[in-house]
């Protein structure tokens, strides 16, 4: 496939960016209201584990034949729950990228648990497994809120579940959502203080969001749901903001906060443009390819079964597979960059041939929305509660 990429953008072997594997499960035991990810209900999964691990494994060969150069520095096992794999499917796939790229000796293998899948001697089960930092799905310490968002679990087997992560795992994290209906931010300010007394060393904070085809959509569009206003939807930013920092956990991201040393590598490689290969129904990837001298978008076919079928037929489950053009590069950068708050530097970004419009960003600047910082790329604070709109005006 013919790119478009200027000469500065094509890939050399010493320019090619760290490599990660992303792993999607696609299945839950339940389906939220709010989720809008590719998920199936696993009591519709017919399929043997052992024909998992054959499918997995043929879809990593097909991706080292796009991308062999590299040990894999991050693996990234996302779903649905896959904390509902089974401890043999997960060491297969491990077995199977450390046979193709090899595991760096001091890889991060982050894997995504819902507190009711995870007793502890499933976790230690799947520690043993090769599993380094487990990110727990809690979503509210409160137990009327977890019924209100479909979780099957309550505020006390969250944290049963997060103490025994934290005896198990060099990492653990665990999922926060906040803005929910009829939330005020004195009680997300007494609800966060409470999940911050636990010690986590590294939290993912999100406002909910009502995304199109969810039960919450049409909740919404029927008026029986209704979100906080934009002003207390900001007081509840800037709180998490305060008191995150106040507890050792400044934000490192739009909705990461992390101790020293505790940020997801997974997720700042891919924010700062690293290789991840998309693994799994639904996956999405992007990899640097030196035979095609170009970097790559991929996406899998969404369904199960299909992904399955295609996988036996073609030896991948990828629906499409395309190559950047230099203003698609130029838009991802600027929006994975712009969502770290270190951001991204000037002269990193010319250097893969992306140069931003001077004025537009002394512009910017003097609205305050931008860091005065002239080598980088880096929201303000003020910048990052209206990151959208930053970016569209970067962009226009």
């Amino acid at each position: 496939m013919p790119t478009t990429l200027p000469t500065k953008l094509v890939p050399t072997e010493a320019s090619l960016p760290p490599l990660g594997v992303y792993v999607h499960w696609p299945f839950c035991a339940a389906i939220c209201p709010y989720c809008d990810f590719n998920v199936h209900l696993m009591r519709n999964s017919q399929t043997d584990p052992a024909d998992w691990l054959v499918a997995y494994r043929r879809e990593l060969a097909h991706a080292q034949s796009l991308r062999p150069q590299g040990r894999v520095e991050t693996v990234f096992f996302g779903g649905g729950t896959p904390s509902l794999m089974s401890p043999d499917l997960v060491a297969g796939i491990l077995s199977a990228i450390d046979e193709m790229w090899g595991l760096a000796g001091d890889a991060e293998i982050t894997l995504e648990a819902n507190p009711m899948s995870a007793p502890e001697t499933h976790l230690k089960d799947l520690r043993a497994a090769g599993i380094t930092r487990l990110s727990l799905g809690v979503q509210a310490f409160d137990d009327v809120a977890l019924k209100f968002l479909g979780r099957t679990h309550s505020a006390q087997d969250a944290r049963v579940a997060f103490e025994a992560a934290q005896r198990l795992f060099p990492r653990a994290s665990f999922d926060l959502i906040y803005a929910r209906p009829n939330q005020t931010p004195d009680a997300w300010a007494s609800e966060l203080s409470a999940a911050l007394d636990l010690g986590p060393q590294h939290m993912s904070l999100y406002q909910l969001t009502i995304e199109p085809d969810t039960p919450f959509y049409k909740h919404q569009a029927s008026g029986k749901l209704t979100l906080p206003d934009e002003d207390s939807a900001a007081d509840m930013y800037e709180i998490t903001q305060s008191l995150c920092a106040s507890a050792g956990l400044p934000a490192y991201e739009i909705s990461n906060h992390g101790a020293d040393g505790h940020a997801c590598r997974h997720n700042v490689a891919s924010w700062q443009g690293g290789d991840y290969l998309g693994i799994g129904p639904g996956a999405h990837g992007r990899v640097t390819s030196l035979e095609k001298r170009a970097r790559l978008s991929s996406v899998a076919h969404r369904s199960p079964t299909e992904w399955l079928a295609h996988v036996e037929d073609q030896g991948h489950g990828w629906a499409e597979q395309q190559a950047l053009d230099s203003e698609s590069v130029e838009m991802e950068a600027v929006l994975l960059g712009l969502r770290l708050v270190e951001g991204v530097g000037l002269d990193a970004l010319a250097a893969r041939g992306i140069d931003l419009d001077a004025a537009r960003l002394a512009k910017l600047r003097e609205q305050g929305l931008l860091s005065p910082n002239t080598a980088r790329l880096q929201a303000s604070p003020e910048g990052r509660l209206i990151l959208d709109h930053l970016i569209g005006q970067l962009l226009a």
